[in-house]
């Protein structure tokens, strides 16, 4: 009778993904960069989720109202997701497990059911940034109106169909691709907006006025949200399997090694988009008196005559199509992911994609019918806020999987390592139960 492995309840578990599992070869040489190479892609796919349109509405709002305060808040935020992202691909390499069959195989059903409802909520609402980002795109660039934007959306699940198909490689090189086109369009942004050295190093420093700030604190909070984001915490522990590597003690060493490099450099690239969206609403708006630019639309509109170039406008709606798009790639992923390790039912990809994004089409037709583009970009806001509250459910799980030695073995988390996993997940708990209170008073 074969040996139970310890500290799982399950072990007849599937393969997450399992249409790409173990699907990229990675090479026996010992050349550190094509291994390096080899695992460069998880992370970049990661990062969508650090760049995209919630963080936008954010980093406007943010950056007009407060200048360069809130950058201590995206640098403390990119700290934790870093440490978090670490957490998730170690979780996917040790245990052959995304988090979502982690919390199947640990927690009684009923939990499971409970969790997987409140990950789908969180999904639905990154969805929902995502095509309100897609739709404010095309009016801007193409002078769609909204709410046909919003119905045109849902065409994008055969475009993600066509490149999951093709191999997981081919969404990775879109997905880089499409970060490319973001960074050069925002570093064209912020060296036009030519902001001021010493006030964004000063910005770097956390303010305690950030937190005596109600408003602050509101925005503080959406940027939490929409950096650390909940379901990459699931997608990042399943396409880490991806990988071909030696299922052993070394060859998960080894996995572990490469695959944190390429995601702290990957979310060190998310940092710098993240704050030159910030830097560039506070050189542009804040600077110039427009401090009430609180959505994509008035940024969009403002930046041309403040900036005095025609092209900056095109910019900046054409990073936020490609942000949109990034993100709804990552998004159709994390859905399979969560629904299948749940529940353990594997719907046909089409089938999963158009469910969630039937979910998030409703509410902003609604929101763009009833209230124009000011109803959607109070969305982008809301949807920031459902990911920062869900977050809890996500980190609490993984920090608590990743430092039990039964579950983990040699790999457990270290002394410093529990420690700072468990500060981080305080704060995040902490912090959202004073943002549930602020907004019921």
């Amino acid at each position: 009778m074969p040996k139970k492995e310890s500290g799982w309840r399950n072990e007849n578990k599937h393969p997450s993904l399992s249409e790409v599992f173990s699907s990229v070869s990675i090479p026996k040489q010992k050349g550190i960069w094509r291994k390096f190479f080899a695992f460069t892609g998880p992370g970049l796919l990661i990062a969508v989720g650090y760049m995209d349109p919630g963080n936008w509405a954010t980093d406007i709002a943010g950056g007009s109202k407060f200048g360069y305060m809130l950058l201590s808040v995206i640098f403390i935020s990119n700290f934790f997701a870093i440490i978090l992202q670490h957490l998730a691909l170690k979780l996917g390499i040790v245990c052959e497990r995304d988090l979502a069959q982690a919390c199947r195989d640990h927690y009684p059903p009923f939990v499971s059911f409970i969790l997987w409802i409140l990950c789908e909520i969180a999904i639905a609402a990154c969805d929902l940034a995502e095509v309100i980002g897609s739709v404010l795109a095309l009016k801007l660039l193409f002078g769609i109106p909204i709410t046909w934007g919003v119905l045109i959306t849902a065409i994008d699940v055969l475009i993600i169909l066509f490149f999951q198909y093709k191999g997981f490689r081919y969404i990775e090189s879109v997905v880089a691709a499409l970060i490319f086109t973001i960074l050069v369009c925002f570093s064209f942004e912020i060296i036009s907006s030519k902001p001021e050295l010493f006030p964004i190093l000063k910005g770097i420093i956390p303010n305690p006025e950030i937190i005596k700030n109600s408003h602050s604190f509101y925005i503080s909070i959406g940027i939490l949200g929409a950096t650390v984001m909940p379901h990459n915490l699931y997608l990042h522990s399943s396409i880490i399997q991806t990988r071909d590597y030696p299922r052993t003690i070394d060859g998960k060493k080894m996995a572990v090694k490469y695959a944190t490099i390429d995601s702290t450099l990957s979310l060190s690239l998310a940092f710098f988009i993240n704050a030159a969206i910030l830097i560039t609403s506070a050189a542009t708006f804040h600077k110039t008196g427009h401090t009430e630019v609180a959505d994509i639309m008035d940024a969009h509109k403002l930046l041309t005559p403040i900036l005095g170039s025609s092209i900056a406008g095109i910019f900046f709606a054409l990073a936020l199509l490609a942000s949109g798009q990034n993100s709804t790639l990552t998004g159709t992923l994390a859905g399979q992911i969560v629904m299948e390790g749940f529940l353990n039912i594997k719907l046909k990809p089409w089938i999963r994609r158009l469910t969630t994004r039937l979910i998030a089409i409703v509410p902003a037709i609604i929101a763009s019918i009833m209230y124009g583009e000011k109803g959607t970009a109070e969305l982008l806001i809301i949807s920031q806020i459902i990911l920062s509250i869900q977050l809890n459910f996500a980190i609490i799980p993984l920090v608590y999987f990743t430092g039990d030695s039964n579950k983990m073995g040699p790999f457990v988390n270290g002394p410093i390592l529990k420690i700072v996993a468990w500060l981080i997940t305080i704060i995040v708990v902490l912090l959202n139960f004073f943002l549930l209170y602020d907004m019921i008073l």
